[in-house]
């Protein structure tokens, strides 16, 4: 985690075909039409020490608007804080799956037979988080998570959590160009956005931009950085911002969130930690 520390909170990473790290060199990518700057803002899971460092870089940046990319809530002990934020902010926004599963508990079983090898992770989710999280929250946040729509346009940038029509599977950033056009393509945008894996990337096809947010509050890649999306006159970067691990981890071991010695794992390194069965 050394090699993280130290460089300047907010620093922009510029990406080429596809990169993932600091080291790729930076490239900016053009999409037509949209010529304001857009931040896209996904995965925050609860993690309000992280959002809030984001919206000081974000205001720093003087943005013309926000959209977050879903899953605010779930996998985190502040979860009514995350979402009281948003919305005082007024940020425009949409469904990720770990929103959706906190009120279809059905999904667990369709989950199951998609993904038998994540079993113990979609007990988590369902049987041990969700009830946690919707203590926390009460019945009028959940009301207001469950009226986010599953996409938002911005001119020709289309936002998803995942993918178009599943809010559970998603490219991850090794994905070949084929699978991207297939996932992403035909859908009358330019530039394609989506959050859910936890990884960023930009990549850029023929005639699209595919970029990933990666995640604001607990990313895989193994930086443990705040990760979100700008878009200045459509051409997609990463930001990566420094925030206080160490407190969050501290709110996170005083919480009764279950589960919280792995999650305090994830946040730390800033990569997924497997379930024990």
């Amino acid at each position: 985690m050394d090699r993280w520390r130290g460089e300047a909170p907010g620093t922009v990473v510029g990406f080429g075909r596809i990169a993932c790290v600091d080291r790729y060199a930076g490239v900016h990518i053009a999409t037509g039409g949209l010529r304001m700057r857009v931040a896209i803002v996904s995965d925050v899971h609860g993690n309000l020490t992280a959002l809030e460092a984001v919206i000081a870089d974000i205001s720093r940046r003087g943005v013309d608007r926000v959209v977050h990319g879903g899953d605010l809530a779930l996998i985190g002990c502040q979860p009514a804080e995350v979402i009281d934020r948003v919305r005082e902010l007024g940020w425009s926004g949409i469904v990720g799956n770990t929103d959706e599963l906190l009120w279809r508990p059905e999904q667990h079983e369709v989950q199951l037979r998609n993904a038998p090898k994540l079993r113990s992770l979609l007990r988590l989710l369902f049987d041990e988080y969700a009830p946690a999280t919707r203590e926390l929250l009460g019945e009028e946040r959940v009301a207001w998570l469950r009226q986010l729509p599953s996409e938002h346009r911005e001119q020709d940038l289309l936002i998803v959590h995942a993918s178009t029509g599943d809010l559970w599977r998603a490219p991850s950033p090794d994905a070949d160009n084929q699978t991207l056009a297939q996932t992403y393509g035909r859908r009358g945008a330019s530039t394609v956005a989506y959050g859910h894996i936890h990884r960023p990337y930009v990549r850029q096809l023929d005639q699209l931009t595919i970029a990933n947010s990666g995640s604001v509050g607990s990313p895989f890649d193994g930086d443990p950085r705040a990760s979100y999306l700008l878009l200045e006159s459509g051409r997609p970067e990463v930001v990566r911002v420094q925030y206080e691990v160490e407190r969050e981890i501290d709110l996170l071991r005083r919480s009764d969130h279950p589960d919280r010695d792995r999650i305090v794992d994830m946040r730390r390194r800033g990569k997924f930690v497997a379930v024990a069965n």
